[in-house]
């Protein structure tokens, strides 16, 4: 039953992909606002599908840490799940990703419309400043932006060198790095197809002001935290 609603929920993931990609594109001739509200919508619909299809519940802890202005989300990447939960928890918003998932066909194309720095990843310091130069216009037009700092999906209890962009961008446009932790990774296997029932905790930390040490030791700083968050939150789910 377990294999059941697991696939049924990948089929409407990648059904639900298709169309609200779909709408977005068709979308493209108004504002960002409008495109996100679409994206967000469809957050919501694959919250509510993983929790009554799979029985992925989830809660939020740390809303009070989200600042008034517009800033710089370092989130631990280990599934899908975060990546559309946190439309519907944040600000307006878009996202450093790698240029290459603009290409795929409908889906890339949606995602091209939500004013993403999508960036060579092997393109060392110059991507650095892309997503600088880049990054401090959507801060500047009120859009958050969002860094998954190891670049790629991470499995529990693993960990990758945080990239710098992020921390840097936070330092040259004067604004905060909030930083977030979460176990979806501990039900939702990276790679896998079988989504096990429980609570999702996706903690949201306190903000970092990235103007008072270097991007480096900023990184550190992030780092630490969500690490530590990280085991704290599976640790419980595991002895839960």
């Amino acid at each position: 039953m377990l294999l059941i609603r697991s696939l049924l929920f990948q089929f409407y993931f990648f059904a639900s992909v298709a169309i609200a990609s779909s709408t977005i594109v068709l979308c493209w001739p108004f504002s960002h606002q409008v495109r996100f509200a679409v994206a967000r919508a469809w957050g919501k619909s694959m919250l509510f599908a993983g929790r009554w299809i799979c029985g992925l519940k989830y809660v939020v802890e740390g809303e009070e840490n989200i600042p008034q202005q517009p800033s710089v989300i370092l989130i631990k990447h280990s599934t899908v799940f975060e990546t559309y939960a946190q439309l519907v928890f944040f600000p307006i918003q878009t996202w450093v990703l790698k240029r290459e998932l603009k290409w795929i066909p409908i889906f890339g194309w949606g995602l091209a419309a939500m004013k993403p720095i999508a960036i060579n990843r092997g393109a060392g310091h110059s991507a650095v400043m892309q997503v600088i130069e880049q990054g401090k216009m959507r801060l500047a037009e009120g859009i958050w932006l969002t860094v998954f700092p190891e670049g790629t999906r991470v499995a529990p209890g693993k960990t990758k060198k945080y990239g710098v962009s992020g921390a840097a961008l936070a330092r040259e446009a004067g604004v905060k790095i909030v930083p977030v932790a979460h176990n979806a990774g501990d039900l939702w296997p990276r790679r896998g197809i079988i989504k096990k029932p429980g609570l999702i905790r996706f903690v949201i930390g306190p903000p970092i002001d990235a103007s008072a040490q270097t991007p480096k030791e900023t990184n550190l700083i992030a780092q630490a935290w969500i690490e530590s968050k990280m085991r704290e939150i599976s640790d419980g789910y595991r002895q839960g």
